[in-house]
């Protein structure tokens, strides 16, 4: 059985002198370097060797190991890229990356398969440039970043129209229409075009891809090309928070870029997307876009409402913009970006007397006069490589409205939700991209939670969620998994993983503000999170519903002995778990501790403490950055 105790905040001492400060920082400093140089002693000065993996029994992304020196594991990275030797720009030189970028923005190729290999290149430099830390260097680096997703954008379009120039040459016998699907690791390409102009046109599906889409009766007898092109990734939400960050809202509630204990996200520089605005080098990059023959329909204005001339004036609703932008510290795009576009039909191949004419100028249906037509449909099954904890929301992004580069839930009707087939439909007012979203911390607050020892440098971690039971293994050497489960990557990847994943166990210091919590005072439960980390290898600690009733000055815990059970405890209250009242007073005979660790050191038996002793450092690390990061005695 488990022993309710708890933990009291230390009396603060007197004022430090700056002296004695000083001298604090030069004997942490030096503690540091003799950590430091352990370390490179035991790696032997190239690779790293000891590595904590984090397994994750419920979810695909279990894995990760914290590094015994980031530095250390950066000329690691560094020297595997110098020995792959494949022609790659070193994404830490930005001489390179403009080199690289100019060369493949004229690189006439438009071949799919080749254009999609070269873009499978440019995300991996992207995720590289996104893994700077450095603010300075972030900052230096994020025009290169967006300059570089803008270009794997074009690079798609510029496919798409190769694709539909040759259309008529693919034309499918039972529609009579140009079909097709291409998929890789990362895109899903669906493209339709209308060569036949049948007024029965209903819908379009594409079953392999789990999309499908409805057009009007006006669209549906036109010359034009719909594609639905669902990227793995998101390129849009960086833009989001990064245009949040320089606009200032009416609202009380602040919205800061998504940010978790040990960095869920790479913050974006307003100040630098500022200076990229202003400067003459941004007008000349955006003069220097790949430039596409297709031109984009705006269903706003070829189709627009109908309307009954003589009926009486509408009464329209002022409604605040600002209330319909979504605010992503509060939802999660979830399963990438889904581009749902109309273009004007490419002019087609032309064969007479065994000649082949291409028109070579632009065409389209320039001067078509504007036709009433009701909404766009879509239909989109939910991608397998994400948790829906909740009906999803839609969400569509907003390019050049009100909310300048923004995820909006204004302009989506009809949406219905099929569970047993995980498939979502609704209809939209024009061809926009659009992403599905949950709420960020659907999965909180924890009903409980438990920290158990496996063994030395290894323990079990479980938080039982709203939704979903969570179990994460810590261990202190690395071991084989299966391909259903993932790779090992480091905690600050796991989280990332966790989150796009749609299981999300992390918060921030904003995340009160959209679960219910119980408050603590942060240094009590920072220092508790420290010291249970620190006996995590011989001792089990579990979640207490006296906790959110002791008040915010002591925190409440169950705790037990992996090899002998505890008896006396810094505060070993008198109470039990299955009480009815809670009570501050200390169990009969039981002594008071200044801290946590020593009443725990001063109740185990001589191998409990020897296997706390031999705990390894980057173990006990591990288990501290996850406890800090979920911070269990506070959202349960």
């Amino acid at each position: 059985n488990y022993t309710c105790i708890a933990l009291m905040p230390q009396k603060k001492a007197g004022k430090v002198s700056k002296a004695q400060r000083t001298k604090r920082q030069q004997e942490e400093e030096e503690r540091r370097l003799r950590e430091e140089g352990e370390r490179c002693g035991d790696s032997q000065g190239v690779r790293p060797q000891a590595f904590c993996p984090v397994d994750m029994d419920i979810f695909f992304f279990p894995d990760g190991f914290l590094a015994a020196d980031n530095a250390q594991c950066m000329l690691c990275v560094q020297w595997e890229r110098y020995m792959r030797c494949d022609g790659a720009p070193d994404p830490a030189v930005q001489k390179e990356m403009n080199t690289y970028m100019c060369l493949w923005r004229d690189d006439p190729e438009v071949n799919i398969t080749l254009v999609l290999q070269q873009c499978n290149l440019a995300l991996q430099l992207e995720d590289l440039l996104k893994d700077v830390t450095d603010p300075q260097e972030g900052q230096k680096y994020q025009k290169v970043l967006i300059s570089l997703q803008e270009l794997i954008h074009s690079k798609h379009h510029l496919a798409t129209e190769e694709i539909l120039k040759s259309a008529s040459e693919n034309v499918s016998t039972e529609t009579g229409n140009m079909q097709t699907v291409i998929k890789d690791d990362n895109i899903t390409l669906c493209l339709w075009a209308n060569l036949n102009k049948s007024t029965r046109f209903k819908s379009v599906s594409f079953s392999e891809a789990g999309l499908s889409f409805e057009l009007p009766k006006q669209l549906a007898v036109s010359d034009i090309a719909v594609r639905i092109l669902h990227t793995r990734y998101d390129h849009l939400s960086s833009l989001a928070r990064m245009t949040h960050l320089r606009t200032h809202t009416p609202s009380d509630r602040v919205y800061p870029a998504m940010q978790s204990t040990q960095r869920l996200g790479e913050r974006e520089s307003a100040a630098s997307l500022l200076s990229r605005r202003n400067s003459p080098e941004a007008e000349e990059s955006q003069v220097s876009h790949v430039q596409t023959q297709m031109e984009a329909l705006d269903v706003l204005s070829v189709c627009s409402p109908v309307r009954d001339p003589i009926g009486p004036p509408e009464e329209h609703t002022v409604i605040n913009p600002v209330a319909q932008v979504v605010d992503l510290m509060e939802y999660t795009p979830l399963g990438g970006v889904f581009y749902y576009d109309a273009f004007h039909l490419p002019p087609q191949i032309q064969y007479a007397h065994g000649w082949k004419f291409v028109q070579a100028e632009k065409s389209g249906l320039d001067g078509h006069e504007a036709l009433p037509c009701p909404l766009v449909g879509v239909s989109v099954t939910l991608p397998d490589s994400v948790v829906f904890l909740e009906a999803p929301q839609v969400a569509r992004w907003d390019a050049a409205g009100i909310s300048h580069k923004q995820w909006r839930m204004d302009g989506i009707t009809d949406i219905s939700y099929d569970e047993s087939e995980a498939k979502i439909s609704f209809k939209a007012d024009s061809f926009q991209a659009f992403a599905l979203m949950q709420k960020t911390y659907a999965n909180l607050p924890f009903q409980s939670w438990e920290l158990r020892p496996l063994g030395q440098d290894s323990a079990l971690y479980t938080v039982n969620g709203a939704f979903m039971n969570i179990s994460i293994t810590i261990q202190s050497k690395r071991g084989g998994l299966s391909h259903l489960i993932g790779k090992w990557m480091s905690g600050s990847d796991l989280q990332k993983a966790m989150v796009d994943a749609g299981v999300n166990i992390f918060v921030n210091e904003y995340a009160h503000k959209y679960v219910s919590s119980t408050a603590k005072d942060p240094l009590t439960e920072h220092a508790a999170y420290e010291q249970m980390a620190l006996f995590s290898s011989a001792c089990a600690f579990s979640w207490s519903k006296w906790n959110a009733k002791c008040g915010a000055e002591h925190l409440v815990m169950q705790v037990l002995s992996h090899i002998d059970t505890l008896y006396a405890m810094s505060r070993k209250l008198e109470i039990t778990e299955t009480g009815e009242a809670f009570s501050p007073d200390h169990y009969p005979g039981s002594e008071f501790h200044s801290t946590f660790i020593h009443l725990l050191q001063d109740t185990m038996s001589p191998d409990g403490v020897a296997r706390t002793r031999n705990s390894h450092h980057l173990f006990v690390d591990t288990v501290q950055s996850l406890l800090c990061a979920t911070r269990p005695l506070m959202y349960s």
